[in-house]
């Protein structure tokens, strides 16, 4: 199926976005989340699970992964947690088989050598060798979660680079993307005045610079 704002978001890079983003006053950063390879790039509507401490005995930590429909974003809400990853080399492999487009998660991640091999995008908290087996345990998933301070719902867009991650919730992702495009189309505009030797404030000022990431309320 067509989607055409997930194809508008994959045409702008994470800065554009949260500059919009922050001028609609919209928290949509996943602060703290990286790219496990800064080539990496992420798009995609989330698919959201969370993940609590482990109960005796132990949950599943990943047996879902069969029913994420090809072309998510997976996200996984591990409270940030360090010390216990909830991502590896099988759900990778299975991931890259069925075509997911990538995997978002406050947390950490191992097996990070088959990820950077197959280009499969991984952005997390960190990585570790350390197992979450019997430390954590799938909670609930298709629930609003958490990611780097931002919320993130079912459906929402997800968009990485090397920049790091953001999300443009549902409901604003028309109004995000607008502004975006407007700022896109005049920094491409300032590139184009400086190239053509105009001065940096000049061009700065014919395309109003530094109204372009001001609040709406300002």
């Amino acid at each position: 199926m067509s989607d055409a704002n997930l194809e508008r978001a994959g045409r702008l890079d994470t800065a554009t976005l949260s500059d919009a983003m922050d001028k609609l006053g919209i928290a949509g950063q996943c602060l703290g989340i990286k790219p496990l390879d800064p080539g990496f790039r992420l798009l995609g509507r989330a698919v959201t699970f969370q993940y609590a401490a482990a109960t005796r005995p132990a949950g599943s930590v990943g047996d879902y992964i069969d029913d994420v429909p090809p072309g998510s974003v997976i996200v996984l809400d591990n409270g940030g947690r360090e010390d216990a990853t909830v991502w590896g080399d099988i759900l990778t492999s299975v991931s890259h088989r069925r075509g997911i487009a990538g995997t978002l998660i406050d947390g950490a991640c191992r097996d990070t050598d088959l990820a950077r091999a197959l280009c499969y995008p991984v952005f997390s908290r960190s990585y570790s060798m350390r197992t979450g087996k019997d430390r954590v345990q799938l909670e609930a998933s298709d629930i609003v979660v958490t990611i780097g301070d931002a919320r993130v719902a079912p459906g929402d867009i997800v968009r990485g680079d090397a920049d790091g991650a953001l999300v443009l919730p549902r409901a604003q992702e028309d109004a995000i993307l607008d502004a975006a495009e407007a700022i896109e189309r005049a920094e491409a505009s300032i590139r184009a005045a400086l190239d053509q030797g105009m001065r940096l404030d000049d061009a700065r000022k014919q395309q109003n610079y530094h109204l372009l990431q001001r609040g709406v309320a300002d």
